[in-house]
């Protein structure tokens, strides 16, 4: 028991105090299970006492969740009970909608049927017209070729171009200011001579025109080309103004100008913009290039120049007529002067009539006083003469 074991630093350690050292430790371990045996059990009441409340509150939790699933069903029931009373309602609207929508739109399709049907008509109606109008404009095509062809031809472009003039003179003037195809006293023939008011000098005009030449400037395909026809254009022109100028232009016999018709306004715009220097040629030589709308206001102031004219004329005329126009009026004014005189004695007679009666009444007024007593009679110079009247109508009965 005292045989050393070991040293513990200078302190000697025995079997004995080994031994103690075991079985205090031991009684150490002893208490930490006892412990540990009591602090488990503590922690296993606990955990009972824990799952009874839990349990308690489950139970209460079931038994709120069942009141609730009560409550639940009740509302699921009342909910269902209203579902059905508005999916009633809401299929009996949807039918009362579906007729209202089926009523509509059977009106619709029937409005859509006849204005579909009166379109369709209102389109057979264009399409005639449209058929009416391609077979128009094919008219149209075949005169207008027929009028190209007739334009291809000089003789026949001529006749055209004489026929616009022809037209616009004839439209414009009296029978009597112009003459077709007048002849000159060289033997030349213009195409129009217009006379103006005392002059016996006629005014020509001319209606050919070198179309071909402008025809080329327009569809010249090449700058070339086109010059070409510039040049071209400005010597057929150039020789048409000196060629009027020269058959047109008879001093003392014709006007002092001569103008040459143009039947194209296009035409004739064209000159102005490109070609001025031909305007200045032919206005040098007193040869005035008119187109159709230029020539119907020269016809116009020649129309006014000849009314003027007529008016001269007549003048003389017109003086004598307001003459004895006036003479009328003063022979009316007399005859008013003496219906007037036969109205003042005619007056004079009546007052002098109304004198009378007025005379008779006062004196059929004083006989009545001798015959009758009664009122006073008021002065005769006083008294009515529609009262005194009566006043002898009474006494008469």
């Amino acid at each position: 028991m005292d045989q050393v074991l070991f040293l513990l630093g200078s302190q000697p350690v025995t079997l004995a105090h080994a031994l103690i050292a075991g079985a205090a430790l031991g009684f150490l371990m002893l208490l930490a299970v006892l412990r540990a045996v009591a602090r488990a059990a503590r922690h296993s009441a606990e955990e009972a006492d824990e799952q009874a409340r839990r349990a308690e509150d489950l139970e209460a939790r079931l038994i709120e969740l069942a009141r609730t699933q009560a409550e639940t069903v009740g509302r699921v029931q009342s909910m269902a009970e209203v579902l059905a009373h508005r999916q009633g309602e809401l299929a009996r609207a949807v039918a009362e909608r579906l007729d209202a929508s089926s009523h509509r739109v059977g009106e619709s399709l029937a409005r859509s049927a006849e204005a579909t049907h009166e379109n369709l008509t209102r389109l057979n109606e264009r399409l005639a017209l449209v058929d009416q109008a391609r077979a128009s404009l094919g008219e149209l095509s075949g005169q207008v070729m027929s009028l190209r062809e007739t334009l291809s031809n000089k003789q026949a472009r001529g006749a055209f171009g004489e026929g616009r003039l022809q037209a616009i003179i004839a439209d414009g003037l009296p029978r009597d200011s112009f003459a077709f195809q007048h002849t000159l006293a060289n033997g030349r023939r213009a195409d129009c001579a217009i006379f103006l008011p005392g002059d016996k000098r006629p005014l020509l005009v001319d209606s050919k025109f070198p179309l071909e030449a402008i025809t080329a400037y327009r569809e010249a395909p090449t700058p070339e080309a086109r010059k070409q026809a510039e040049t071209r254009l400005k010597g057929d022109v150039g020789k048409h103004v000196k060629d009027i100028a020269e058959r047109y232009l008879i001093s003392g016999e014709t006007q002092d100008i001569a103008m040459m018709f143009v039947p194209s306004e296009s035409v004739y715009g064209e000159l102005h913009e490109h070609f001025d220097e031909l305007i200045q040629q032919a206005f040098r030589a007193r040869v005035i290039l008119v187109s159709p709308s230029l020539l119907m206001l020269a016809v116009q102031v020649v129309q006014a120049i000849c009314k003027d004219a007529r008016m001269r004329e007549q003048a003389d005329l017109i003086r004598a007529e307001c003459g004895k126009l006036v003479a009328d009026v003063m022979r009316l004014r007399d005859r008013v002067g003496n219906l007037q005189k036969h109205f003042v004695q005619v007056n004079d007679d009546v007052a002098q009539a109304l004198t009378s009666a007025d005379k008779i009444a006062r004196r059929g007024a004083r006989i009545e006083q001798l015959e009758f007593d009664g009122e006073p009679i008021p002065p005769t110079d006083t008294l009515p003469m529609g009262d005194g009247l009566r006043q002898m109508r009474g006494a008469a009965e």
